[in-house]
């Protein structure tokens, strides 16, 4: 059973609850527009979940997860030009789409390892970029315009503090999923394959279907992440699916802490604060955004988790004092 650290899980918590409560804060305050930007925060860090399932605990690096958010967005985007706004359908089209998608993509990516499964990854994520690029059918690199949110027979989230509070229990949703599957049989497998594949198989687990199938639920959970950005935004292109897009994501995981329950979301969050920042300080931010994050990689391997938990780790290991009697 995979143990999360009190001190982690209680800032988890504890920022769920803020995220809970930020549409009153706002409120009170007179910042709307800040409840836009969480709102954002919280659909990109379903997509991080998604992504640490398989980065954190299976060790698949995948430089090209961006596509699986454009293919949910399209997923909603193409129905909606059609003028069929049916969430049900939209929900569908997602699930069978990104999950045939990452069921193909997988199954030839799964063959390599390292850097080859990044740069195949990568690959595969282009080809969508362009494919959707050359569609000019759908706006091609200009885009697409939704016009109305998905429709359900009892949530209207075209109201704003409805769709904000969808967003927050699919987060919380997606969370508690990645929990139970870490800490059952299917996870276990998955963390095994990450130390030594050869060993799973030696006793008997076939690891290619585990992490082929772990790749699968990875990529159906970021497509939904992009049908719910879809639907914030409005608009869709696909720059949302190009590898610098894929890029974020891992810097958002790396951040939080990788392997870690809550990590994605302190990444995330931490990510965006960090831009908002240093953008209205200078328009050459990633390069001390790019410095940050060498920074936390050398000293701080755990990430924004690792911080939290670190200093109680270090009085832990601390060594008994001699006794002076002695």
């Amino acid at each position: 059973m995979l143990k999360t650290h009190p001190i982690a899980t209680l800032a988890g918590l504890g920022l769920l609850l803020l995220l809970a409560l930020a549409p009153l804060a706002t409120e009170t305050l007179g910042l709307a527009f800040w409840l836009d930007v969480i709102n954002r925060t919280i659909i990109l860090a379903i997509a991080a979940v998604s992504l640490n399932f398989i980065l954190g605990y299976g060790g698949m690096v995948s430089f090209g997860h961006a596509a699986f958010i454009g293919l949910g967005a399209y997923a909603v985007g193409i129905p909606a030009h059609y003028d069929l706004y049916s969430g049900f359908l939209h929900l569908l089209i997602v699930v069978l789409g990104c999950g045939a998608f990452a069921l193909i993509t997988g199954a030839i990516s799964l063959r390599t390892k390292g850097v080859h499964f990044i740069m195949i990854t990568m690959a595969f994520g282009q080809m969508a970029y362009y494919a959707f690029i050359s569609i000019e059918e759908y706006g091609g690199d200009d885009g697409l315009v939704i016009y109305a949110r998905s429709e359900f027979p009892v949530l209207d989230i075209e109201q704003r503090l409805i769709f904000y509070y969808t967003c927050l229990a699919s987060l919380i949703g997606a969370l508690y999923l990645v929990h139970r599957m870490v800490n059952s049989r299917f996870g276990m497998v998955i963390k095994g394959a990450k130390s030594n594949e050869r060993r799973m198989a030696a006793l008997g687990f076939p690891a290619y279907r585990y992490r082929l199938a772990a790749y699968v639920i990875s990529g159906m959970m970021c497509g939904f992440a992009g049908a719910l950005l879809g639907n914030y935004t409005s608009f869709i292109s696909p720059e949302m699916m190009g590898w610098t897009r894929s890029g974020e994501l891992i810097f958002m995981v790396v951040l939080g802490g990788a392997g870690t329950l809550f990590g994605p979301l302190f990444g995330v969050v931490a990510f965006l604060l960090i831009e908002e920042v240093l953008s209205g300080i200078t328009t050459y931010w990633h390069i001390i955004f790019g410095a940050i994050l060498v920074l936390v990689v050398l000293f701080a391997k755990g990430g924004i988790s690792g911080l939290l938990t670190a200093k109680r780790s270090a009085l832990g290991k601390q060594p008994a004092k001699a006794d002076p009697a002695e």
